[in-house]
């Protein structure tokens, strides 16, 4: 069994993202906000340290030093998920790497760089379907 079906994780990313509202003007006509892979790592990480420890993998950024990341694995995941109906109340998008010279994330004390940034890559985005 993958860490995917015997951590569940695909529920607790749908936990994630039903939490996440635009604040601003909830009745907004764009909907619910997306939250990048990255993003969705960091809010695993916070809520599922136990289950990010299992998988062994770092939440990613420029400075990682390496290929596989949470956030790929998350992201890959999530896609085939999506792709394959098992999760179609998610919806996934793009960020266009376009004309971008950093995206910065937070996750505690440290600030990081996408490692997609000027790439031909561009940023994979996810929200609950309305």
């Amino acid at each position: 069994m993958s860490h995917w079906e015997e951590l569940d994780i695909a529920a607790k990313l749908t936990e994630i993202l039903s939490d996440v509202h635009y604040t601003a003007k909830p009745d907004h006509h764009f909907g619910r906000p997306f939250l990048t892979a990255y993003q969705l790592a960091i809010e695993f990480a916070n809520r599922h340290p136990e289950d990010v420890a299992t998988i062994g993998q770092p939440i990613g950024g420029s400075e990682v030093g390496q290929r596989s990341s949470l956030a790929q694995y998350l992201a890959g995941q999530l896609s085939s998920a999506i792709r394959d109906g098992r999760a179609d109340h998610i919806e996934g998008s793009f960020l266009a790497n376009r004309h971008l010279a950093s995206v910065s994330f937070k996750h505690g004390d440290r600030t990081f760089d996408s490692s997609l940034t000027n790439t031909q890559y561009d940023l994979s985005m996810f929200r609950l379907r309305e």
